[in-house]
């Protein structure tokens, strides 16, 4: 998907199976964005304004009303739960993340597949960074973090087709890259076309590669990969101008920094 809003899955929408709780209780619910940035939140979500589906409010109305009807999605509440690490843990490895990266007042930043707790200390710590792009497959999701968050562009899609308008990036966040839906040569590839030269990639997942592994087998269409050993990330950082400066593979904690060496303008 290229767009936060696919016109098939909004106007032709696939029944939401009974059987699903979470998602059944999801598909009542309503979106509400402030007014004062519903327009330039629709646009970075990729809407038209002639949207049927998306009436456009008066400067009068106070808030913009979004109603999604019968939108399928995977279930990634099991990235929320977290029984590794007590809340001071929980902290600390976050903060960590954060700092791996080197946020400054300049710095263009993407996050993929965060969780809002993530997000919510991200901003918390770079509130001046000049962009904070969140990328994630949910639509709820999405819609959470631009509700709380009207700072931070959200957009839908998956990470390799990121829009060139927004590149290059000085930091990014794989904040769950098992669930990124391609071989890590091509991820990797297509950072090196969007980051910009110095870059720093933090690839990271505080319960560590045991949690990820149990996950594969509990939620197989969420989860389709391992996280990568060093050697293999090595080999395929290395083949795209990328250099492992830190790298911890714990049984709680995944923790990899790499820097993006390639000289001159990333490549279109």
């Amino acid at each position: 998907m290229a767009s936060l809003y696919s016109p098939s899955s909004i106007l032709h929408p696939p029944l939401l199976p009974s059987s699903h709780p979470r998602l059944q209780f999801r598909r009542r619910n309503q979106l509400s964005l402030p007014f004062s940035s519903s327009q330039n939140s629709l646009r970075s979500f990729g809407v038209p304004r002639s949207s049927p589906e998306i009436p456009t409010p008066s400067t009068e109305a106070p808030i913009s009303i979004i109603t999604f009807e019968d939108i399928v999605e995977k279930d990634w509440s099991f990235l929320e739960t977290d029984e590794t690490n007590s809340d001071e843990q929980r902290t600390r490895k976050t903060d960590r993340i954060i700092s791996a990266g080197q946020i400054n007042g300049d710095s263009r930043v993407l996050v993929s597949i965060a969780t809002e707790e993530f997000v919510d200390r991200l901003v918390e710590s770079s509130p001046s960074c000049r962009l904070m792009l969140f990328v994630h497959d949910s639509l709820f999701v999405l819609a959470g973090i631009k509700e709380k968050h009207d700072s931070v562009k959200c957009w839908q899609g998956e990470l390799i087709n990121v829009p060139e308008k927004w590149t290059p990036f000085d930091v990014v966040f794989l904040c769950y890259l098992p669930a990124l839906p391609f071989e890590l040569d091509k991820i990797f590839a297509s950072l090196s076309r969007h980051c910009s030269p110095g870059a720093r990639l933090v690839i990271s997942y505080s319960q560590g590669r045991e949690v990820v592994e149990k996950q594969r087998q509990q939620y197989s269409d969420v989860v389709i990969s391992d996280l990568p050993d060093r050697l293999t990330l090595e080999k395929v950082a290395a083949n795209h101008s990328f250099e492992i400066a830190e790298f911890e593979d714990e049984p709680g904690f995944y923790f990899a920094v790499l820097k993006f060496c390639r000289e001159g303008t990333p490549a279109e």
